[in-house]
């Protein structure tokens, strides 16, 4: 084993330490944009929003000096027990949780609360990568396959009995951690056509669906028979399946929408499918997002200049739709270079992902960087009117401490796995 660094910042990529200062710093700018008044301008006064970020990411950086200053093995060595605790947490929540918002996702700390979904994430992605590293390990067979399902759904069905589904849809994400390590290509195929699926026979309707998806599977079943030569003797069996799963999903589709969906999950569905145009009801966040981003034009208002912003007309637009407030005042510019931003920081994860020396340290690479890719990605369409409005955050920009948090412990880790990214176990 090599000799232990004295100095704990040895090492440490500069280039990821560097994005992550800037998105802080231009993420808090942001929130002082969105939630300041001419009775709260004071930079230091925590009694404001903008106020609390700054003593956040003020204790981001001790939790930075703790994750540093623990060595790099015991992230390994304890991931199944840090698992376990973030179950536990998200399991405790029934019991002892805050109902804010419709959902119990929050312990009431008295002075503030505690979101432990934020903190599942990275906890997920240590147990993953506990689970891959085993040199036995091999997804091309089921029942390893079987036990990383079970490894990422286990968090994703408590935080959705929350309920909480958009912060369970995060989950989804590892299954490109899951490719890169060998799962075949066709789960996340299947999972693509599903949702496709679902998405199609809300927007038109069962009947046309059904015939539709039975009348390509049939061409296609004929195209191999006849133009290929290839047999299907011994798979009409499994042919008759696919036949009757797609069938069944499709008919499933009513019931989840109606029977499983809250109001405001359908009210969401319709608006982005165009079947209602409420500005003023679900849809009005949305569209004054669109509105405030729009009235941003090609270089922006200035800071602290947009008027739409600081006439609240996106309500709570320092959280989840923080991404308006960089369009008013910073424009398509301001926009652009922070969508590139995002992108350089997460190709620099999987750079350095690809450079680890242990399989640990580079599936939890590619576990975060699909996680903030993830974020970034849903979080943008959500504002801008592309996806349905399901509560992501912006990483490093929406207003909260449990998220700040979770996103730096995501990062900080990996940035001390990489530096210790020579040591033997």
């Amino acid at each position: 084993m090599r000799a232990q660094r004295n100095n704990i910042f040895s090492g440490i990529d500069l280039t990821l330490v560097l994005l992550y200062l800037f998105l802080i710093v231009f993420g808090w700018m942001n929130i002082y944009a969105a939630s300041y008044s001419d009775e709260h301008f004071e930079v230091f006064d925590f009694t404001t929003k903008y106020g609390k970020q700054m003593m956040w990411i003020g204790l981001s950086f001790v939790l930075i000096i703790l994750i540093l200053f623990i060595d790099a093995k015991l992230y390994e060595r304890f991931a199944s027990l840090v698992y376990i605790g973030s179950l536990i947490s998200l399991a405790g929540l029934f019991a002892f949780g805050k109902r804010i918002n419709g959902a119990t996702s929050w312990y009431d700390l008295g002075a503030t609360s505690l979101q432990p979904s934020e903190f599942a994430k990275f906890a997920t992605v240590l147990a993953l990568a506990k689970l891959l590293s085993d040199k036995q390990y091999d997804l091309k067979l089921v029942k390893n396959q079987i036990k990383a399902f079970i490894i990422i759904f286990l968090p994703a069905i408590l935080i959705t009995l929350q309920p909480d589904p958009g912060s369970a849809l995060v989950y989804t994400a590892f299954f490109f951690v899951l490719y890169r390590e060998g799962l075949p290509i066709y789960y996340i195929a299947i999972g693509a056509f599903a949702i496709a699926l679902f998405i199609l026979t809300l927007a038109f309707g069962f009947n046309l669906i059904l015939l539709s998806t039975y009348g390509m599977f049939t061409l296609f079943i004929l195209y191999i028979l006849f133009y290929r030569n290839i047999s299907l003797k011994f798979h009409w069996l499994k042919i008759s399946a696919v036949y009757a799963l797609c069938g069944l999903f499709i008919f499933s589709v009513d019931y989840v929408y109606n029977h499983i969906f809250e109001q405001r999950h359908r009210d969401r569905f319709n608006i982005l499918l165009g079947k209602n145009t409420d500005t003023r009801g679900v849809g009005y966040n949305t569209n004054q997002s669109v509105l405030t981003i729009k009235s941003g034009g090609f270089s922006g208002k200035g800071f602290l200049e947009g008027d739409r912003t600081q006439g609240n007309f996106v309500p709570e637009q320092q959280t989840d739709y923080i991404f308006s407030t960089i369009g008013e005042e910073w424009g398509f510019l301001g926009t652009s270079f922070l969508v590139i931003v995002f992108t350089l920081f997460v190709l620099r994860i999987i750079q350095l992902a690809e450079r680890q020396k242990t399989t640990f340290s580079r599936v939890y690479g590619y576990g975060i960087a699909a996680v903030f890719f993830f974020h970034y990605l849903i979080n943008i369409g959500m504002v801008i009117g592309l996806f349905p409005t399901i509560g992501i955050p912006l990483p490093f920009f929406s207003y909260g401490g449990s998220g700040l948090w979770g996103f730096t412990i995501l990062l900080f880790i990996f940035i001390k796995l990489d530096a210790s990214k020579s040591y033997e176990l």
